[in-house]
């Protein structure tokens, strides 16, 4: 039977543009959102249906409510908080501004848009299904990029709250940690070093420049290879959603798989992992170098 799925963040080369696609595909009636709609102009050459929506606003998503209710007498069987940015920094190189713009958008907004749709997905009538993309960086701590993954922790953390709270209006929630998938995410990714969209670096002054190459190169994801079509990804991630008891979590994406391993390993263990990859082990090792030369010279 065909569902309604709304679904955040939908401008074209993103993760939602693909989502929306795919439900298409599948017979259900989509509902793309962006806070651009130029920005939806592949969805909407293939009839999707395409709506204004700024999850920063709440007048935007009113608005998007009211249209919404106008079309599926005042229900809605699947929401997908999806719309949110990255920022790649060392936390101490992170501007406090920046990043509570970043918690703004990546999960303060996913319960913004939960609440004021809520009554609608209270009134599906099969039951609804609210769904969070998280991403695996809400289930292991990651360097270089800790303000996203605190973002996606804190909206994992709040996936867990709503999936009690809502079961008793019959609202099942699905948090979705994906993994790499080829998207234009990171061409949206700010950093310390540089402005929005533009090249991800480092400050001059950054504690790690010592380890330049190699962290910039973990920001940037240039080390990653393991990124999935985004056409396969959102098949694989609707074909879960689909069932009849979809998962309380769906691992999707490259690496997904790893990083749930991950989780199960001793943390000592993954920190290691993570320092050789991103980097940190080079600066460590230039800063210990630096203090067994001042001790030589004491």
């Amino acid at each position: 039977m065909s569902r309604t799925v709304l679904i955040t963040g939908c401008s074209d080369g993103g993760l939602g543009a693909a989502l929306a696609v795919a439900f298409y595909k599948h017979g259900d009636r989509v509902f793309a959102t962006a806070r651009n709609p130029d920005r939806m102009a592949s969805l909407k050459q293939m009839n999707i249906e395409t709506l204004q929506l700024d999850v920063t606003s709440e007048d935007s998503i009113k608005a998007a409510v009211e249209a919404i209710s106008g079309k599926t007498h005042d229900s809605l069987d699947i929401l997908v908080n999806n719309a949110g940015t990255g920022y790649s920094t060392p936390l101490l190189d992170a501007s406090i501004p920046d990043v509570a713009k970043l918690l703004e958008l990546n999960t303060l907004s996913v319960l913004r848009v939960t609440q004021f749709f809520f009554p609608l997905l209270r009134n599906a009538q099969d039951g609804a299904l609210l769904v969070n993309n998280t991403s695996c960086a809400s289930a292991m701590a990651v360097p270089l990029q800790g303000p996203y993954s605190m973002s996606k922790a804190a909206t994992a953390s709040m996936s867990d709250v709503l999936r009690q709270e809502l079961w008793p209006f019959n609202i099942k929630v699905v948090d979705l940690k994906t993994g790499t998938v080829q998207s234009n995410f990171f061409a949206n990714t700010t950093s310390s070093g540089s402005s929005q969209g533009g090249e991800i670096h480092l400050p001059e002054r950054s504690l790690y420049v010592p380890g330049k190459e190699q962290v910039e190169k973990f920001m940037r994801t240039d080390i990653d290879v393991t990124a999935i079509p985004a056409d396969q990804w959102a098949k694989a991630v609707v074909r879960d959603l689909s069932r009849k008891n979809p998962p309380l979590h769906v691992w999707r994406g490259g690496n997904a798989f790893q990083v749930w391993l991950a989780t199960l390993l001793p943390v000592g263990m993954t920190d290691s992992m993570m320092r050789k990859m991103t980097g940190l082990d080079l600066v460590e090792k230039y800063y210990r170098g630096l203090r067994d030369r001042e001790q030589k010279t004491k």
